[in-house]
């Protein structure tokens, strides 16, 4: 029963993984590799370098800018989607008017593909035509160059990103507000207990579980949120919002010759560094009591 998902996995995951592995301890790029030019075969002439790669990497200081903005890019969107999607889920778990409606209408970002959706923002983000600027014109403000800054870039990025996350968030965290007994609120309602308090003894470790779950999970896709990234500004103006994600694809399909071994190693440190996030973070929630 289980041997068709192992295979499944072992050839989506598990191949892809062991030879991104292998390429990473390799020298192999563009002029190296196996490859078919007309009837002509080539074979790969690339060779093992060890952890060469790695130590280069490091040793880089490319590497900790995009850590850093990394960090910087995934702490922002997780944290402002977590506390927009509570705000919203606590105000759509009440009883008004039209609520359907409105869960509907915060969960399209959710529905639309991210591509389509990261287009139309580049067309509201745009500097001479875009919606956004046109507003502002009507109010005397100067327009902004949206994308073609590296501070409003980034805050751009991270404001269509969370855009986008909400609907997740909201979503989790309304099937875990719902999960919660109404008693409990109405017996700290009749002991006098306010909102305020209701929301932090109650609400709040009542969606620990959920909460623990989305914020890592949240936090491993933004790491590597490829499509936001590379489509709104390409990792530009310069190289601003570039992420580890987007320049290990720039190593192995946009620069010549293509780099495939050291784009490789990006891709496993990217993974490493992910692993060591996901192991604390399971051990703090076990701590907390908070076992999954």
């Amino acid at each position: 029963m289980v041997a068709p998902v192992v295979v499944v996995i072992g050839v989506i995951i598990g191949y892809p993984l062991v030879r991104g592995m292998y390429l990473s301890t390799t020298n192999a790029d563009e002029a190296n590799v196996e490859r078919t030019i007309g009837v002509n075969h080539i074979p790969a002439t690339y060779e093992s370098v060890g952890l060469d790669n790695y130590t280069a990497i490091l040793e880089d200081g490319v590497f900790w800018d995009r850590l850093s903005w990394t960090l910087i890019w995934t702490v922002s969107c997780v944290a402002l989607s977590f506390a927009i999607g509570l705000t919203l889920a606590n105000m759509l778990n009440r009883k008004l008017a039209g609520r359907s409606l409105y869960r509907t209408a915060l969960i399209l970002p959710w529905a639309v593909p991210a591509f389509v959706s990261v287009f139309t923002w580049r067309l509201l983000f745009n500097e001479k035509n875009g919606l956004f600027n046109q507003l502002l014109a009507g109010g005397g403000i100067d327009a902004i160059p949206w994308l073609n800054d590296p501070t409003w870039a980034k805050i751009s990025v991270i404001a269509v990103n969370v855009w986008l996350g909400v609907p997740f968030m909201l979503v989790a965290m309304l099937g875990g507000l719902q999960s919660i007994p109404s008693e409990l609120y109405e017996a700290a309602e009749m002991d006098g207990a306010s909102p305020w308090q209701r929301f932090r003894n109650i609400t709040l470790p009542g969606l620990r579980s959920v909460s623990s779950t989305v914020v890592l999970l949240s936090s491993i896709w933004t790491f590597n949120m490829f499509p936001v990234i590379f489509l709104l500004t390409r990792g530009g103006p310069g190289d601003s919002t570039e992420i580890l994600v987007t320049y290990a694809y720039r190593l192995s399909f946009v620069v010549s010759p293509r780099d495939f071994a050291s784009s490789a190693a990006w891709g496993v440190l990217i993974l490493a560094l992910l692993s060591v996030f996901a192991i604390v973070y399971r051990r703090a929630l076990r701590k907390q009591g908070e076992v999954w």
